[in-house]
């Protein structure tokens, strides 16, 4: 099946409260989803899925696990993040028969970073930010796709302003790979939809408000009317709210890094 194929399914919304809306019979295009996975899987033999742990990539370890796809799925563990995020990857090890992979940032570049500019120094400035977000995030990825021939992601492009042109399918310069971000048409309706139709285990702290999630220090409750990603580094302008996971192609040109 071709990977631009959505074909629908219907949802109940009774399964979990949220603050997202979404009616009963909202749909969401699972099987272009699993036949899109199924086809990484098929055209690369090492493939990976980076995992935040949040809504959409549930979304997808769901399919990945429950199809039981040759796709490895891992997340980064940054030292930094809320409890609730944490206890998320032991109800996924209760739920799932298989294991997601953790990787964590070196702890000599972080202790190099607390002694030179304090603990809490990316709320003092943008660069500071990033190389805090470089040594617990960027540094750690590029160490768990190492050896990897594709990686996925669980990006969408109504997400943020950075977003919005994300393609399906994308050439990874950075780290010289194929990545796939096969949620990228979908909206945060369908996202829900599909955990609460399918039971799928999420973090406790989308339903206080916390729409999108990182560090604790670095992510907050957002306001109504707000975009999905304000609570993250809320100090900052929303253009430049990215962490240097994700390239955007401006972000090759300028220099700038996009997540």
């Amino acid at each position: 099946m071709a990977l631009h194929a959505r074909q629908i399914l219907k949802a109940d919304s009774t399964v979990h409260p949220h603050p997202v809306s979404a009616a009963p019979e909202m749909r969401y295009p699972l099987i272009a989803l699993t036949s899109q996975l199924q086809a990484i899987a098929g055209e690369f033999r090492n493939a990976a899925f980076a995992s935040s742990l949040g809504a959409e990539d549930m979304v997808v370890t769901d399919a990945i696990f429950t199809q039981d796809l040759p796709i490895a799925v891992f997340t980064l563990d940054t030292g930094r993040l809320p409890d609730e995020t944490l206890d998320l990857l032991q109800r996924m090890r209760g739920r799932y028969s298989r294991e997601v992979e953790v990787f964590r940032p070196d702890a000599a570049d972080v202790q190099g970073y607390v002694s030179a500019h304090g603990a809490n120094a990316f709320y003092e400035s943008v660069e500071l930010r990033k190389s805090c977000c470089h040594i617990r995030k960027v540094a750690p990825l590029s160490r768990a796709l190492a050896g990897r021939d594709a990686w996925v992601t669980g990006l969408r492009r109504a997400q943020s302003v950075t977003r919005t042109d994300l393609p399906l399918r994308e050439f990874d310069a950075a780290h010289g790979l194929v990545k796939f971000n096969p949620l990228a048409e979908w909206s945060e309706q369908e996202v829900w939809a599909y955990v609460r139709d399918r039971e799928v285990p999420y973090n406790a702290l989308h339903d206080r408000g916390y729409p999108s999630i990182g560090c604790g220090p670095c992510t907050r409750a957002i306001r109504h009317g707000e975009d999905v990603r304000a609570g993250r580094w809320w100090w900052e302008s929303r253009d430049r709210k990215e962490c240097g996971i994700h390239l955007s192609p401006l972000a090759k040109q300028t220099g700038e890094t996009t997540t």
